[in-house]
């Protein structure tokens, strides 16, 4: 199929100079033309034609964690944030029924919502028994918190003497001071680190996870991502898979500079060094990520005003960030200097401002083309929302934070609640100018389903009905400008712009036919769109079963 008419299509090109069409030439995986004249026609074309059907450019995701989730998906045990807590734990006990041994019991969801009821010695002995005795390392639902059992913690070398390291706390009983089984970011380290040394080479499962991962998102139409945190291994999987012909999509990197959640070795200037030998046609490791900041939910974000009240913290408390702002501009300005991006975590409003800060620095000394991601951004202070823009930085965004949800009642646990519905305020940027990507952050939400973030960028409301209400709804946008975010958006964001992100000759044919037109149904119903097929670089890649 080195040439391919596409025809009898209702075309969305998501590029603003020709927005429509009802056939596309391809020829050797690139688009030549859109509704091509007969003079640019051969006749030795392969026709397909699509009945009539919705053509959109392949999807895309700025923030994935495609590794992690591809793996949980083959491997672990999958828990609903929703879940109560006996739900959990009887979860956890039909998980480990199935394990040899001392295998460990890992995975991931539970609502940060518990994080309160688990932290008891009471909660950790009924955990120990679900597992059987076994290690057990389970992620909350943002990812940045482990629940595990004493067994992990043994051979993870944390007890009662452990002290608390730096970004981080082991959570402890407070009359005996052991730990309950609660780690919060940078704490819970050793026992990823423990259950990586488990696995011995782990080189195997990280190709099957890349593949499984790349297989799921293709059924979402998905044909470009960027992976929020890479990894050494991570790269070498995808280099590997690409260089055997087996990467069928474009995957841009993020090298970790830090690390408060994954574990992994090396970080920082190591890991950048090694990045760029495994650079191939389609994986492209063009970023870092810096975690500037934790979550709300630890009271780990770094915000400008105090979170509510407790007994730990006092009434004073506004978090706290992992780099001072020196060392965050010395890393933009090495990250400008390598002819990279930052994609930077920042959750609270002073962490953002604190970026923000950083780039007026490089931009000054004439750094204007760094791409430089705001990866969340959920909170951002009214007087710093025209910086965003004027220092053109781009806003990574990740669908359940603008939508209600048990993200947001976490929240409001710890902000006061006027203040927590200002989250997200996607039509205040997009107005003024800024770049918006979508993106999953894909396994902490449980599905990378682009259409859950492009009906909840439309709606403000929760895509699934479980709550009521809307979140901000004068922060919605249209469908157009949601699919704009989720195509060309994410491409142009994560560097790749040239070749993907809209049906444009001379880029990459990545394209999706979907199952009803997004334009003319209600709004509500998003969600419930399917990608009947999926293509990259010309040639199939999913097909929906019938």
């Amino acid at each position: 199929m080195s040439e391919t008419l596409h025809s009898n299509a209702t075309v969305w090109t998501a590029d603003e100079s020709a927005p429509h069409a009802s056939s596309f030439l391809v020829r050797k995986g690139i688009i030549v033309a859109l509704d091509p004249t007969t003079g640019e026609l051969t006749g030795r074309e392969t026709v397909v034609d699509h009945d009539g059907a919705f053509v959109m450019p392949g999807l895309g995701d700025v923030h994935t964690h495609h590794l992690v989730a591809g793996r949980a998906d083959l491997f672990e045990l999958a828990l609903d944030a929703t879940a109560s807590l006996d739900v959990v734990l009887t979860s956890v006990a039909e998980w480990a029924a199935d394990l040899d041994g001392e295998a460990w019991v890992v995975g991931g969801g539970w609502g940060s919502t518990l994080a309160q009821s688990i932290s008891t010695p009471d909660v950790l002995r009924r955990l120990d028994r679900a597992a059987g005795g076994r290690p057990v390392l389970l992620r909350d639902d943002s990812c940045h918190n482990r629940w595990v059992s004493s067994r992990a913690m043994e051979l993870a070398g944390i007890s009662t003497s452990s002290l608390n390291p730096v970004d981080g706390e082991i959570v402890r009983d407070q009359v005996t001071g052991e730990p309950v089984g609660l780690l919060i970011e940078s704490a819970l380290i050793p026992v990823e680190r423990a259950y990586a040394a488990s696995l011995g080479d782990s080189t195997a499962l990280d190709a099957a996870g890349c593949r499984r991962a790349i297989d799921l998102l293709h059924g979402f139409g998905i044909t470009h991502f960027q992976d929020a945190a890479a990894s050494l291994p991570m790269l070498r999987a995808l280099a590997d898979l690409d260089r055997r012909g087996d990467l069928q999509a474009w995957v841009v990197t993020s090298a970790q500079i830090n690390d408060r959640i994954f574990g992994t070795d090396p970080i920082g200037a190591p890991l950048l060094d090694a990045a760029e030998r495994y650079r191939t046609t389609h994986h492209r490791p063009d970023f870092v990520k810096i975690f500037l900041d934790g979550v709300p939910t630890s009271r780990t974000a770094l915000f400008l005003e105090p979170y509510l009240p407790d007994a730990e913290h006092g009434d004073r408390w506004v978090g706290e960030s992992a780099m001072t702002p020196a060392e965050l501009t010395g890393w933009l300005l090495e990250v400008a200097r390598r002819g990279l991006g930052a994609k930077v975590h920042c959750t609270g409003d002073g962490a953002v401002r604190m970026l923000l800060d950083a780039v007026a620095e490089i931009r000054a000394v004439g750094h204007a083309d760094t791409i430089v991601q705001l990866a969340h951004g959920e909170y951002i202070a009214e007087a710093d929302l025209p910086r965003v823009a004027e220092l053109n930085v781009v806003a990574d965004l990740s669908p359940p934070l603008w939508f209600p949800g048990v993200i947001f009642e976490a929240h409001c646990q710890c902000l006061p609640r006027d203040r927590a519905i200002r989250m997200c305020p996607n039509r205040t940027l997009l107005d003024s100018g800024v770049l918006l990507a979508g993106g999953s952050d894909w396994p902490v939400t449980p599905s990378p389903n682009p259409w859950i973030g492009i009906q909840g960028l439309v709606t403000r409301a929760d895509p699934t009905g479980a709550f009521p209400g809307t979140l901000g709804a004068e922060q919605a946008l249209t469908v157009t400008e949601a699919l704009r975010a989720y195509t060309i958006g994410v491409a142009r964001a994560s560097g790749l712009g040239a070749v993907a992100g809209s049906l444009t000759p001379g880029k990459s044919a990545d394209f999706t036919v979907l199952d009803r037109d997004p334009f003319a149904i209600d709004p509500a119903e998003l969600v419930d769109i399917k990608s009947v097929q999926t293509w990259f670089a010309g040639h199939p890649v999913h097909h929906a079963a019938q």
